[in-house]
Protein backbone atom coordinates (compact mmCIF):
# COMPACT_ATOMS: atom_id res chain seq x y z
CA UNK A 1 0.00 0.00 0.00
CA UNK A 2 2.97 2.29 0.48
CA UNK A 3 3.29 2.85 -3.29
CA UNK A 4 -0.36 3.89 -3.55
CA UNK A 5 -0.06 6.15 -0.54
CA UNK A 6 3.10 7.73 -1.95
CA UNK A 7 1.38 8.28 -5.29
CA UNK A 8 -1.62 10.12 -3.83
CA UNK A 9 0.50 12.16 -1.42
CA UNK A 10 2.71 13.14 -4.36
CA UNK A 11 -0.38 14.28 -6.29
CA UNK A 12 -1.38 16.45 -3.35
CA UNK A 13 2.13 17.92 -3.17
CA UNK A 14 1.90 18.75 -6.87
CA UNK A 15 -1.48 20.40 -6.31
CA UNK A 16 -0.05 22.45 -3.46
CA UNK A 17 2.90 23.47 -5.65
CA UNK A 18 0.60 24.50 -8.50
CA UNK A 19 -1.64 26.65 -6.29
CA UNK A 20 1.40 28.13 -4.52
CA UNK A 21 2.95 29.04 -7.88
CA UNK A 22 0.24 31.56 -8.76
CA UNK A 23 1.93 34.91 -8.31
CA UNK A 24 -1.30 36.87 -7.93
CA UNK A 25 -3.90 35.52 -5.56
CA UNK A 26 -6.75 36.62 -7.82
CA UNK A 27 -5.43 34.46 -10.67
CA UNK A 28 -6.40 31.33 -8.73
CA UNK A 29 -10.03 32.36 -9.34
CA UNK A 30 -9.66 33.71 -12.88
CA UNK A 31 -11.92 32.39 -15.63
CA UNK A 32 -11.43 33.00 -19.32
CA UNK A 33 -13.34 32.11 -22.47
CA UNK A 34 -14.81 28.64 -22.20
CA UNK A 35 -12.96 27.86 -18.94
CA UNK A 36 -15.79 27.49 -16.44
CA UNK A 37 -13.94 26.13 -13.40
CA UNK A 38 -11.21 28.15 -11.76
CA UNK A 39 -8.07 26.49 -10.35
CA UNK A 40 -9.33 27.41 -6.88
CA UNK A 41 -12.59 25.56 -7.48
CA UNK A 42 -10.78 22.58 -9.02
CA UNK A 43 -8.41 22.37 -6.05
CA UNK A 44 -11.31 22.45 -3.60
CA UNK A 45 -13.15 19.86 -5.72
CA UNK A 46 -10.13 17.54 -5.66
CA UNK A 47 -9.83 17.87 -1.90
CA UNK A 48 -13.55 17.29 -1.39
CA UNK A 49 -13.47 14.24 -3.64
CA UNK A 50 -10.55 12.63 -1.80
CA UNK A 51 -11.85 13.52 1.65
CA UNK A 52 -15.19 11.96 0.73
CA UNK A 53 -13.83 8.78 -0.82
CA UNK A 54 -10.98 8.21 1.63
CA UNK A 55 -12.54 9.80 4.70
CA UNK A 56 -16.26 9.20 4.54
CA UNK A 57 -16.34 5.92 2.61
CA UNK A 58 -13.11 4.16 3.65
CA UNK A 59 -12.33 5.62 7.08
CA UNK A 60 -15.94 6.33 8.03
CA UNK A 61 -14.73 9.54 9.69
CA UNK A 62 -18.02 11.42 9.32
CA UNK A 63 -16.83 13.94 6.72
CA UNK A 64 -19.80 15.52 4.94
CA UNK A 65 -19.07 16.68 1.41
CA UNK A 66 -20.53 19.90 0.00
CA UNK A 67 -19.82 19.33 -3.69
CA UNK A 68 -21.87 22.32 -4.91
CA UNK A 69 -19.86 24.61 -2.65
CA UNK A 70 -16.59 23.27 -4.10
CA UNK A 71 -17.62 24.80 -7.43
CA UNK A 72 -19.56 27.86 -6.23
CA UNK A 73 -17.12 29.42 -3.75
CA UNK A 74 -15.12 32.35 -5.02
CA UNK A 75 -12.16 34.39 -3.83
CA UNK A 76 -11.20 32.09 -0.96
CA UNK A 77 -7.69 33.13 0.13
CA UNK A 78 -4.98 30.96 -1.40
CA UNK A 79 -3.70 30.03 2.06
CA UNK A 80 -7.06 28.47 2.95
CA UNK A 81 -6.87 26.31 -0.18
CA UNK A 82 -3.34 25.25 0.81
CA UNK A 83 -4.61 24.42 4.31
CA UNK A 84 -7.38 22.32 2.78
CA UNK A 85 -4.78 20.39 0.78
CA UNK A 86 -2.88 19.62 4.00
CA UNK A 87 -6.07 18.42 5.70
CA UNK A 88 -6.71 16.18 2.69
CA UNK A 89 -3.16 14.78 2.91
CA UNK A 90 -3.85 13.69 6.49
CA UNK A 91 -7.12 11.98 5.55
CA UNK A 92 -5.52 10.15 2.62
CA UNK A 93 -2.51 9.13 4.70
CA UNK A 94 -4.72 7.84 7.52
CA UNK A 95 -6.83 5.81 5.09
CA UNK A 96 -3.80 4.15 3.50
CA UNK A 97 -2.41 3.34 6.94
CA UNK A 98 -5.54 1.26 7.55
CA UNK A 99 -5.59 -0.51 4.18
CA UNK A 100 -3.67 -3.64 3.26
CA UNK A 101 -2.76 -5.11 -0.12
CA UNK A 102 -5.62 -7.60 0.35
CA UNK A 103 -8.07 -4.71 0.67
CA UNK A 104 -7.48 -3.76 -2.97
CA UNK A 105 -9.63 -6.72 -4.01
CA UNK A 106 -12.39 -6.00 -1.53
CA UNK A 107 -15.57 -4.36 -2.76
CA UNK A 108 -15.61 -0.58 -2.46
CA UNK A 109 -18.07 0.36 0.33
CA UNK A 110 -20.32 2.33 -2.03
CA UNK A 111 -21.81 1.72 -5.46
CA UNK A 112 -21.33 5.34 -6.62
CA UNK A 113 -18.82 4.11 -9.22
CA UNK A 114 -20.90 1.11 -10.20
CA UNK A 115 -21.95 -2.01 -8.42
CA UNK A 116 -19.20 -4.39 -7.33
CA UNK A 117 -16.22 -2.08 -7.91
CA UNK A 118 -13.13 -3.00 -5.91
CA UNK A 119 -11.15 -0.60 -3.78
CA UNK A 120 -8.24 -1.04 -6.21
CA UNK A 121 -10.38 -0.07 -9.20
CA UNK A 122 -11.74 2.98 -7.40
CA UNK A 123 -8.21 4.05 -6.41
CA UNK A 124 -7.25 3.93 -10.08
CA UNK A 125 -10.31 5.97 -11.02
CA UNK A 126 -9.56 8.55 -8.30
CA UNK A 127 -5.98 8.79 -9.55
CA UNK A 128 -7.07 9.46 -13.14
CA UNK A 129 -9.61 12.04 -11.99
CA UNK A 130 -7.04 13.82 -9.85
CA UNK A 131 -4.37 14.01 -12.55
CA UNK A 132 -6.90 15.22 -15.12
CA UNK A 133 -7.80 18.25 -13.01
CA UNK A 134 -4.19 18.75 -11.89
CA UNK A 135 -3.25 19.05 -15.57
CA UNK A 136 -6.01 21.61 -16.10
CA UNK A 137 -4.68 23.70 -13.21
CA UNK A 138 -1.12 23.44 -14.52
CA UNK A 139 -2.17 24.52 -18.00
CA UNK A 140 -4.21 27.44 -16.62
CA UNK A 141 -1.29 28.64 -14.50
CA UNK A 142 1.15 28.48 -17.41
CA UNK A 143 -1.28 30.42 -19.62
CA UNK A 144 -1.24 33.25 -17.10
CA UNK A 145 2.54 33.22 -16.59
Amino acid sequence: MNKYKELFLNYLTQLKDEISSYKRETDVWKLSGSITNSPGNLAMHLCGNLKYNFGTLLLKNGYVRHRDYEFSQKDTPKQLILNEIEITRKVVSDAFDKLSENDLNREFPSDIYGEGQTIGTVLMRLSFHFTYHLGQINYHRRLLS
